[in-house]
Formats: structure tokens, C-alpha cells, sequence
């Protein structure tokens, strides 16, 4: 069984970042990120802290803006299209969830498809099932796709089980999987929740990406002999041993299924770094294209 680490291959993408930035300095430009979140959620705080912090590391630009929970659906709007029109932020970021009185479609509709640097406004999906490369891919599915290539576990003719639907991860990874190049040409089947007999579709899969955001969905049930296993999944589960008292797991029972597998990748320390360095690498593309 090989783990697959997240964090050591995160680091690499961001090698190559901080490459990228450095050239874009003979243009005299920097690429810029802004970030926006709206009301006082602790874990989407704890993200935005960790994107800006990844930032200005790097050496990218970054702008947060933290507006109340009663912020309105206009005012949003009306700081997205400030930043549309600022010369200096390539990627807008709206930190998702929003308080409910906030509509998310339209905040991703308002975005400039060029600054999306989340991949999900219609034009960047669009592009996607096209396999358009103009556009951008969310990063969580990018940052898998590269895990594969990473440990070089072989796509071409693969069978592929996503479970999971939702187009930040589940339909994305599925589109990239079944793409018609050298890190697609897989034969993807897409389950979900209400999938009948879920445990002998996973189990005809070579490789399986499971992003449902239910703790231990899978157990060994659902997993034969040789398996690659990656796991979106980032679950708190009570924890009385812990100083938290909670720990983060998967939505794969880690555990039970750890001696079939091939491969997988660990909660924490697998996907989840990744998704911030795709989004940095996304801000860089977008930098570079208004040269």
C-alpha cells in the first residue's frame, strides 16, 4: 500500500508557483488574489486565513475582505464588481458557504469568467465538458488529478467510481477523468448517496474519489484488492482524546480499508493541501494571461 502524500506534493506545486511569479516580475506583474467572506463561520475563517497566509508567503498579492453576517445581497455584488474592475486582483474567491440570505449563483454569475480562479462560474464548466483549456477547473478535482499524475497512477482505461455529485468536486472530477488526454480516457461511473447497490458499483473500480462530506461513508464493503482511494472527505468526528475534543477523518474508513488498497490518501494531510495550492497556480494563470 503506498500513501499518497497531499502535503509533500502540495508543496511541489507551489515550488513551481513561486517560479512562475518570479518570471511574471520581468513584466512587472504580480498576481493577485481576493478573498471574500461574508459573516463569521470559524472554519471558512480559518480558510481565508490559510489562503492569505500561503499568499503572502509566495509573494502574491492578496486582498481580504470580511464583510458582516447582514451584508446584503447587493453589497456583495457591488464589492464583486469593484474587484472585476481592479487591475491588480486576477482571481476573485467568494468564500462559500455565504449566510443563507445570500444567493451563491448569482454571487459566481457576477464574477468575471477570467478572475473565476474557483472554476465555477457557466463559461469555466462550459469549457470543462468541452475540454476547452482556456478555462479554469475548480481546484479540489485539479488538485486529485494531480495527485494521480504525482504518483503516476495510470488513468488510460482505468475504471473510475466518483462518489459524489456536486460540481465543486464530484461532476468536475468526473469530466477531467473521462477527458480525452493523457490524464483522462478513464471509464467513469458517477454514484452518489442514493445509488442502488453502491458497495458492488465501487467495487468494480480501479480507482475511486469519494466526496459525499459523510464521515467512514465507505468501509471495506465497498473497496476490492488493489484499489486507488482518494478522499475528498474532511469530517470532525468527537474526540474525547483529543484537546479539541475532535479529530478530522475521511469519508472512507481509513482503517478498514487501508491494507486493500493500492493506494490512498490519508484525512488529514491528503487532498486537502492541494486545493489551496490550485487555487494559487489557478490566480498565477490568470496573471499571465493579461500579459
Amino acid at each position: 500500500m503506498q500513501l499518497i502524500d497531499g502535503k509533500s506534493v502540495s508543496e511541489k506545486v507551489l515550488k513551481e508557483c513561486s517560479a512562475e511569479i518570479e518570471k511574471l516580475g520581468a513584466y512587472g506583474k504580480v498576481p493577485g488574489l481576493a478573498v471574500v467572506l461574508v459573516g463569521n463561520d470559524p472554519a471558512s475563517k480559518a480558510y481565508v486565513g490559510s489562503k492569505v497566509r500561503t499568499c503572502e508567503k509566495l509573494g502574491v498579492y492578496s486582498l481580504k475582505i470580511e464583510l458582516a453576517e447582514q451584508t446584503t445581497q447587493e453589497e456583495l455584488l457591488k464589492v464583486i464588481d469593484e474587484l472585476n474592475q481592479d487591475p491588480k486582483i486576477h482571481g476573485i474567491l467568494v468564500q462559500s458557504p455565504p449566510p443563507v440570505h445570500i444567493d451563491e449563483s448569482a454571487v459566481i454569475l457576477r464574477i468575471k469568467p477570467e478572475k473565476d480562479v474557483d472554476g465555477f462560474h457557466p463559461e469555466n464548466v462550459a469549457k470543462l465538458t468541452l475540454e476547452d483549456s482556456s478555462g479554469f477547473v475548480p481546484c479540489t478535482p485539479l488538485g486529485c488529478l494531480r495527485l494521480l499524475q504525482e504518483y503516476k497512477i495510470e488513468t488510460n482505461g482505468a475504471n473510475v467510481v466518483v462518489v459524489g455529485r456536486s460540481m465543486i468536486v464530484g461532476k468536475s472530477m468526473a469530466l477531467l477523468l473521462m477527458s480525452n488526454n493523457s490524464s483522462g480516457n478513464s471509464t467513469v461511473t458517477v454514484a452518489h448517496s442514493r445509488t442502488k447497490n453502491l458497495e458492488s458499483v465501487c467495487a468494480r473500480a480501479d480507482i475511486i474519489v469519494v466526496a459525499v462530506g459523510r464521515a467512514h461513508f465507505l468501509d471495506d464493503k465497498h473497496i476490492s484488492e488493489g484499489t486507488v482511494v482518494i478522499d475528498v472527505g474532511i469530517n470532525r468526528v468527537e474526540d474525547k482524546s483529543s484537546k479539541k475534543g475532535y479529530k478530522l477523518v475521511g469519508d472512507v474508513d481509513f482503517d478498514s480499508v487501508v491494507d486493500k488498497c493500492k493506494a490512498i490518501t490519508p484525512v488529514p494531510g491528503g487532498v486537502g493541501p492541494m486545493t489551496i495550492s490550485m487555487l494559487i497556480s489557478n490566480t498565477i494563470e490568470a496573471c499571465k494571461r493579461t500579459i
